[in-house]
């Protein structure tokens, strides 16, 4: 999927690094968000809730999921609740900004453009042969090709059969 069709959501966390992390949004893209810079960029004071994760590698680790985006329940602010009592907040940085603050994680990413563009120059084709063949369009392999347009699971069917004369196999490991 590219760009975002909806407000953006963090679905799972991937990887944990020592000030980075690596997450699954609702697009299905995969992204890494390097807090270390993103706080550097923000000049955060010692007053800030996330001040403390960027000087403990421990406490940026205990990072999970809060509401559909990232968050640490061992940080946060306590402020008065609309009842007058003091609640704790636990801190979590908004899911757009997080998405906007983030580079695609390209070990995590399908990049099943190149795998077609692969496959159809070992075949010898070109990208009128290959829409040709598995009744699509030259415009709409050079967008797949660039990954610049998505692909439904019947399309690349036809693309990978028709077009290629491969079998398509889906493997979830």
């Amino acid at each position: 999927m590219k760009g975002l069709r909806s407000i953006p959501k963090v679905l799972k966390i991937n990887e944990i690094g020592e000030f980075t992390v690596s997450c699954l949004f609702n697009n299905g893209e995969s992204r890494i968000i390097n807090f270390k810079e993103f706080y550097r960029k923000k000049n955060i004071t010692d007053a800030h809730p996330a001040y403390k994760l960027m000087q403990d590698p421990a406490a940026f680790q205990q990072v999970e999921i809060i509401g559909n985006t990232l968050g640490w329940k061992n940080t946060g602010i306590h402020a008065e609740n609309y009842e007058g009592e003091t609640e704790f907040y636990s801190y979590d940085v908004d899911p757009i900004v997080l998405f906007e603050h983030s580079v695609p994680d390209e070990s995590r990413n399908l990049s099943i453009g190149s795998i077609i563009k692969s496959a159809r120059k070992a075949a010898g084709m070109t990208q009128q042969e290959l829409a040709e063949k598995s009744g699509t369009s030259k415009h709409y392999i050079s967008r797949l090709e660039n990954n610049k347009s998505d692909i439904e699971l019947l399309t690349l069917k036809k693309i990978i059969e028709a077009g290629l004369d491969k079998t398509l196999t889906i493997q979830i490991a």
